[in-house]
This record gives C-alpha cells, structure tokens and sequence, in this order.
C-alpha cells in the first residue's frame, strides 16, 4: 500500500515539469520558426522573383472591385465580430476572444489559471493544499446569500423573472462542484451523480438528479443539500433537510475520518469536512431567519472555533449581522477589532460596520450647522473619518443606503469595491442604519460633502477587442467606400504602401549581399 501510494506524487511533478518546460520552450521555438521563415524569404526573393510577383499579381492584375470586395468583406467580418462581442459584454460582462483566449492560450503559454473561489474550502481540514492570495481574487461568494428555493423563486413566482444571472449561478455549480465531491480518480457513483446536477441550467433537472443519488445511496448528503437549497419552499423546511445533511455529514465524516491515513482517502475526507461547514453555516442562517438569533450567533461562534483556518469564508459578516440584530455593539467591536487589520482582506461589511459603531455614539445629537459653529469634536471627527474610510473602499454603498436607489435582491457572488458588494451589504444592513437614530443623517452629510461626485469607482471599462474590432471595422469600411469612388487614387496610395512597407526588408537584403560572398546564396539555392 505504501509504495502504491508513494509513486502517486511523483507523477504530476513530472507532468508540471514536461509542462512547465514545454512552456519554457514555446517562446524560443516561435523565434526560431520566425527566423527561419524571414531567411527563406530572403532566399528565395531573387530565384522566384517575389517582388515582380507580388507587383505584377496585387498592384496590376487585379481590379478595384477586387479589392472594394476584399474591403467590404473584412468589414462585414469585423462588424459581426463586434456585434457578438458587445452582445456578450452586455449578457455575462466580459470579452469572449480574451476568455477563449485566457482559457486555452494561457496555459500554453506557461500562465496559471487563476480562480476567485477555488480553495476557500480546501485548507478547512489543516492540510497544505494551495490557495491563491488574496490580491488575485476579485470575485467572492456573498457569505449572505439568499435560498434558492424559499427566497429567490418567490421573485421568480411573483414576476416571473430569474433573479440571478446564469453567469451567477454557474459560479456556484463550480464551487458545489469543487467543495462537495471528490477529487479522487473513482468518484463514487452518487457523487457522479451529484456532479452532472450541479451543472444543470434548469433547477428540476437538479432535483430530479438529487433524487437520484439520494436512490443510490440513502446517506448522500450533497443531494440532501441540493434539496435544501432549491426544493425547499420554507425556511422550515430548508432547516429540516439541512439537519438531515448534517447528521449524514457528521456520520461520513467519522467514518472517513478512521481511514485519514490512507492516502487516496484524504481529497474524501476533506470533501466531508467541506459539506461539513457548509452545511453548519448554512443551519445557523436559517436559526438567524427564523429569528433564533442567539441560538444563531452560538453557532457560528462554535463554527469559527472548531475551524479557525476559516478566515477566507468570510463567517464573521454573518456573526457581524446577527450581532448588530441583536444589538450587541461591545461584541460587534470585539468581531471588528480581530478582522479590521490592515493583512486581512476588507469589505463592505467590515468598512461599514466599523463607521456605525462610531456614528452612533455622535449620531443622535449631530447637527450640520452646530458643527460648522464650533468645529467637530474628537469623537465626530473619529465618526466622519471611519465614514471617508468605508466610502474610499466602496464609494456605491451610500447611495443604497440613503435609498437614492432602489434595493434588488442581492446575488450569490460579489465583486469587492463594486455595486454587487454595495447591493448585498444594504440588504441586511440598511435596517441597522435606521436603527441608529442619526447615522444615515451623519453618513448622507459626510457623503455628499465630499464624495458626491468621485463615488464612481469601480468603472467598468470595454474590453480591448470591442475597441479593436470597432476600430479595425471603421477602418476596412473606409477603405472599402475610398477604393469604390478614388480607385485610381486608392491604386497609387496602394502602390507607395507596399513599397515604403517592403523598403527595410530590400534594405536588409542589400546589406546582406554587400556582405555576403557574391556566390554564397547562389551555392545555397542550389543545395
């Protein structure tokens, strides 16, 4: 067993090598490939007299409706180009040539893919697994997620509109996916299962798949998890079938936990320890919902100690709620003193919760006018920086809160600085602001006084290739429409094109017979 189990590391080293090498070599193997083709060029000009060919075939031979058609077609090409790049852009808010790109060019070319949620989970049970940092990661799931089943479709039901978008939800098929099976070479049959559910678009499909797999194998506890999230039409009913996940999980979990040492077993045993988590953090949402908060603050409190490796899930916002609900501010800053530090990631949550605590000890005697009389003092100076520090990390949050914009429900994954974080933070938090007598009148003051008109960060700018196909259209219909009514004109402008585009390549050629033996290249052509 031991030497069976000792060969498996060996072989992805010597996979990440040939790659990595493979990688090494592709840029050199490029110039090499480009060298050569640039010394054939250059044999062969003189014997096949390229110049007169490319003179007499593209500059004489051929009409102006030849190339008026060459034009109009690479315009046309480009401009459908761009069409389905901006149609992309607008429906999933990215470039499809620089995905395709990033996805397939990039490892061969030696980059590494970077993912924003992959290992939030994997370092849970204490091993070394890799986890990217912190800088690399732009998109987070929202540790305040909304069910599925008996919050999201109740949306759907009234309006009949989809509350998430596709590119939402298929970021949380991918990290069911990465979290709740395993990564063994044999999956088990209902982790197979479970695997193709998580990749379903329509939801009773997913279900049906939970099922499935729950008929495989009784003690499933990801179907049961599924079910939760999407069945359930209740918060009661999500919270019946999360107990019975979770006393599946803890029951898989100690079975698997006696097997630890056996090597093919561990990826297992860290996909239970995974649901595990998830399944607990999931509980002490539905006791928050169901308004057992404190029962719900104790559950997180045991979570975060049981599992202290567990700083990437962000478990202390969902604390940090629960608390402000329960109006516990000494235990809010005891939260806010152990996560607002300058190495750990920030958010909206932690920003705007520090600038509460500090506006309501000022908020509820603060006036505008008596602090322009007689200046601010230490504690409502204290306020308002806390204020310009929250507003500097996300400057969309106040517009939400000053409810200077209507509130949507707020999706399963965020973008950090951006209007998604501003979305999901007011959803819960705007209550605590109103709760604080002043707060929102301190934060609307400080706001409009000096962010008003910089609260535009994050832009979201066009991608490279929108511009490049706009530009490289434009360009080939202009030429296209100064061909049709200039072509002689165009034929000239043509001709001295070519020829100041060719006059380095004839000016390194020249230079190369000066140096060369008068024979030399004779000799070679005929080799």
């Amino acid at each position: 067993m031991e030497d069976s189990t000792g060969s498996n590391p060996q072989s992805p080293g010597f996979t990440e090598k040939l790659k990595s090498w493979l990688s090494w070599s592709w840029t050199y193997v490029c110039f090499l490939w480009f060298g050569m083709v640039l010394i054939m060029i250059y044999v062969l000009w003189s014997p096949l007299k390229l110049q007169e060919t490319l003179t007499s075939v593209f500059l004489n031979t051929l009409t102006p409706k030849f190339y008026v058609a060459l034009t109009g077609t690479s315009s046309l090409i480009s401009g459908l180009i761009l069409i389905f790049e901006w149609w992309y852009f607008r429906k999933y808010g990215t470039s499809f040539i620089e995905q395709v790109s990033v996805s397939h060019l990039r490892p061969l070319l030696g980059g590494v893919e970077s993912s924003s949620t992959t290992g939030l989970f994997s370092s849970v049970n204490g091993d070394a697994e890799p986890r990217p940092s912190v800088s690399e990661c732009k998109v987070w799931r929202n540790p305040l997620n909304l069910f599925r089943g008996a919050e999201y479709n109740r949306y759907t039901w009234v309006t009949g509109k989809e509350p998430l978008t596709y590119y939402d939800m298929n970021l949380s098929a991918q990290d069911h996916q990465t979290f709740f099976t395993g990564e063994t070479q044999q999956l088990r049959p209902e982790d197979a299962v479970m695997q193709k559910a998580w990749r379903e678009r329509n939801p009773q499909a997913r279900i049906r798949a939970a099922y499935q797999a729950i008929e495989i194998n009784h003690q499933c506890a990801a179907a049961y998890v599924l079910l939760a999230e999407e069945e359930a039409t209740t918060i009661t009913e999500a919270e019946r079938l999360f107990k019975k996940a979770l006393s599946i999980g803890k029951d898989g979990h100690s079975s698997t936990k006696k097997a630890h040492k056996i090597f093919s077993l561990c990826n297992t045993a860290g996909k239970d320890i995974n649901l595990l988590v998830y399944i607990k953090r999931r509980l002490a949402m539905c006791a928050r919902k169901l308004g057992r908060i404190k029962e719900a603050v104790k559950m997180m409190r045991d979570l975060m100690k049981e599992f202290p490796l567990l700083g990437m899930l962000n478990i202390h916002e969902n604390l940090l709620e629960a608390l402000l609900e329960l109006q516990a501010y000494a235990d809010v800053q005891a939260v806010l003193a152990k996560y607002d530090d300058i190495s750990l990631p920030k958010s909206a949550t932690i920003c705007y919760t520090s600038a509460l605590l500090k506006a309501r000890a000022v908020s509820d005697k603060f006036s505008p006018e008596a602090a322009s009389r007689r200046g601010l003092s230490t504690a409502e100076m204290n306020a308002v920086e806390a204020i310009h520090r929250a507003v500097e990390f996300n400057p969309h949050v106040p517009k939400y809160l000053l409810e200077m914009k209507s509130l949507i429900l707020p999706p399963e994954h965020i973008l950090k600085r951006g209007d998604s974080e501003a979305v999901a933070y007011a959803f819960f938090h705007l209550q605590h602001w109103k709760r604080a007598e002043g707060a929102l009148n301190l934060l609307h003051c400080t706001w409009e006084g000096t962010f008003h008109e910089v609260s535009v960060y994050p832009k979201k700018e066009l991608p490279f290739f929108i511009l490049f196909t706009a530009g490289l259209c434009s360009f080939t219909a202009m030429l296209a429409m100064l061909t049709h009514q200039f072509p002689e004109l165009m034929g000239v402008f043509a001709k001295a094109f070519f020829s100041t585009l060719f006059a380095p390549l004839g000016f390194f050629a020249d230079k190369m017979e000066s140096f060369m033996p008068s024979s030399f290249w004779h000799q070679l052509t005929r080799i």
